[in-house]
Parts: C-alpha cells; structure tokens; sequence
C-alpha cells in the first residue's frame, strides 16, 4: 500500500500519560521509535520539541473524553498537521491491546491515508459550543429540581400540578413561597393564585390542602434556593454568550429565519456546526455527521436496521427540538413534509425527516449566506400532469383495467 506521509506519529491520550509512536519510513525500511510524555504543559511542550526535531509533519490521536484537548491545543500551536480519529474507526488489531500497539497502529493508519478525521471546529466555535453545552446541563439540572420539588408536594399530599400547568410560574412560585413560610390555610393560598388559570376555585383549594410538616418545608426550600441560583449562572452564561457573539451574529440570523428555530437554538446549532461549510463536501455529509440518517447495515439483499446512529448528540437533540416546533408552523413546507411522512413512517421518523430538512437548510444557508425561503404546505402536490396521469394510471391497472392516456396532442399511449 502506498505510504503518503513519510514521517509520522500516533499518540495515545490518557488522563496522565501520551504514549507517542513515531513511524518514519525512507530507503526501503520503515523505523519506529516509541516514547512516553506526561500529560502536564510542560510534558506537552517538550512531546512537541521531540516530534518537531524528528521532522514529524503529521500526528493522529483518537478523540478520547476531554483528554485530547490540551494535547490538540498544544500541538496546534507547532507545525503539525493534526488529525482526530474517530476510536471506533480505528480499533485496534484483536488481543494486541497495548498503548504501544495502540500508539503505532494508529501511525501506520496515518501514514497509509486511511484515518477519517473527525470535524474540530476553531477557537471561537469550541468556546461557544463549551458555554452554551454547559447551559445545557444546567437546564437539565435545574429541571430535575423541579421534579423534585413536585416529588415533595405529591408526598405532602398537596396536588399543585393538577391545577397549574407550571408549578414554577407566578402562581405556583408564591404558593411555595407561603407554605416555606408556614401558610398552609387552602383560602390563603387560594388568594395567591393569578386570575389566569382556568382551573375552578373549589378545585385548587382541593388541591392544596394537604399535610406539610417541617421536613417538607425544609426540602421545598432547598430546592428552590438550588434552582435560584441555577437561574443565577443561567443569566451569566447568556450574557457570556452575548458578548461572544459577534464572528457568529450573521449566521444566528439567518437560521433564526427558519422555522421553529429560536435565537438560543440558532446559537446552538452555529456552536456545533460552525460557520465554514466548506469542511462537509455536501449537506449529505453533515446529516450523517450529525447522525441523522439512517445507517448502513445490508447484507445479502436485506436491510437489518434504519435505527439512528449516535452521530452528535447535542446537535441532534436541539434540531429534534427546533423540529417539533416546526410541525405547528401553520401551511409551511416543514408541517406538510411531518404530516406526509408520519402516517406512513410514525411520529419519531417524520420528526427526525424533518430535522434533517431543517439541518439540510441551515447547511445551505451558511454556505451560500442567504435566508429561509419555504416552499409551502402545496409543495408535495405540485407534480407534473404526466405524473399524475401515470399515477393514476398505476391505480387503475391494480384494479384489473387497462388504461389508455390521450396525450393533448398525438397518438394515443397505452399504460
């Protein structure tokens, strides 16, 4: 096989360690040369001195947790080209696992063409991707609080969220307020509720008479001071990203065009995708990335699964989202294509249709700087008369008749 990179290294990333193998072939003899360097800067520093005066030119590493990181940051820093592989690309012979092997196999993939590098986005992009990831989870944190909290009322009997869509709103956040404080009389919390909800009086005061002891009390207020200051950092976070945003506004306006897409959701897609489409050959390429087309698995004539891959969950998860928002956009493009497909295909796949359609637009957009044009709710229906004649045709000779076509001009054609 023909070797396109003479000298070359794999690394081996752990927590503490970087196992480097070097592979440097010429004159008909390939050498190896393996080396360990601590995880440290200044071990990093002295693994890129080492590779730079064995004029190593490309290095491979596999995209393991967040360990890669400093060791990627590092070396971007010197003459390297840098290739992040995939772990589950380039697994390792069987029953030869060691972090030498893994170190050197990884080096011969390299210097063979035959590592598919992962997508690492620039500076800018993984800071933004890091801030608005973390937002993430502390929205998911701050609701499983929420959850707890409502655990908390049902064990003191008090049923708040039958009679309040949000136990967290206006009324619901002053009538936990009042039963931390003591006021447990139903008439008294009755009088905290805004005019707004629709449930009866004689309902909520049902619904809040309960028996709420001290412990109770004491759990309520633990986890509303919690969700509190998660909504404290939540402030922070956004106004980080705020005064980030400027390389990335453009682009956050141009999705925001699309429907079901919000300013937080358009920013999360930017922070995971970028804003250079040239790195993805086509908006193909980038639906299979973001794991958004089904995946291979065929043989012998016969498909075994269409299930999903993993693909980029943060991506995926967001543009499911921003999907089921779009299924409400009234005579859109996006509500016709869910309703086409979800009789056939079930709610889960027309979604998932969709949020590729979604990601298909974004890509089109960032690539060729223009904005959201939707096609319309009649966009599956415009089809041509002679293919809606030979559908019709189709139906008429599953019925057992023969059906001739008249064209408006000519012989007549027999379907």
């Amino acid at each position: 096989m023909e070797v396109l990179h003479a000298c070359c290294a794999g690394l081996d990333v752990h927590k503490d360690t970087v196992v480097a193998g070097m592979r440097l072939a010429g004159g008909g003899s390939t050498k190896t040369e393996v080396r360990s360097f601590g995880t440290t800067t200044p071990d990093l520093l002295a693994l890129s001195a080492w590779l730079a005066e064995q004029g190593c030119t490309h290095i491979a590493m596999e995209a393991t947790g967040v360990y890669w990181r400093p060791v990627w940051h590092i070396l971007s820093d010197g003459d390297f080209t840098l290739t992040l592989a995939n772990a589950a690309h380039v697994k390792n012979v069987p029953g030869r696992k060691t972090d030498v092997a893994d170190a050197l196999w990884l080096a011969d993939l390299l210097a063979h063409g035959l590592i598919r590098p992962s997508f690492v986005p620039e500076a800018g992009t993984q800071e933004m991707r890091a801030l608005l990831r973390t937002r993430k989870q502390l929205v998911r944190e701050q609701a499983s609080h929420v959850q707890r909290m409502h655990k908390t009322l049902e064990d003191a009997n008090l049923k708040l969220s039958s009679v309040l869509t949000n136990i967290m709103g206006k009324s619901g956040r002053a009538i936990i307020e009042a039963l931390i404080a003591g006021n447990t009389k139903p008439d008294h919390l009755l009088s905290l509720v805004e005019r707004g909800v629709k449930a009866a009086p004689e309902k909520i005061v049902s619904a809040l008479t309960g028996r709420i002891t001290d412990r109770h009390r004491f759990l309520l207020r633990l986890h509303l001071r919690q969700i509190d200051a998660l909504d404290d950092a939540l402030s922070e976070i956004d106004a980080e990203v705020e005064r980030g945003l400027d390389p990335f506004r453009q682009a956050v306006s141009q999705l925001r065009t699309i429907p079901g897409v919000s300013d937080l959701t358009a920013q999360v897609i930017v922070s995971e995708i970028g804003t250079d489409m040239a790195r993805f050959p086509t908006a193909g390429h980038l639906i299979s990335w973001a794991g958004l087309c089904p995946r291979n698995d065929e043989s012998a004539g016969k498909r075994r699964s269409n299930r999903l891959r993993h693909g980029a969950p943060w991506l995926k998860t967001t543009l499911v989202q921003c999907a089921w928002a779009a299924t409400r956009k009234k005579a859109s493009y996006l509500q016709a294509q869910f309703q086409r497909l979800r009789h056939r295909r079930g709610p889960k796949k027309a979604v998932c249709a969709v949020a590729a359609s979604i990601l298909t637009a974004a890509y089109h957009m960032l690539r060729d700087g223009t904005f959201y044009q939707d096609l319309g709710a009649d966009h599956f229906r415009k089809t041509t008369p002679e293919a809606i004649a030979a559908r019709l045709a189709a139906q008429i000779n599953r019925l057992g008749f023969n059906c001739i076509i008249n064209p408006a001009a000519g012989e007549p054609v027999s379907v």
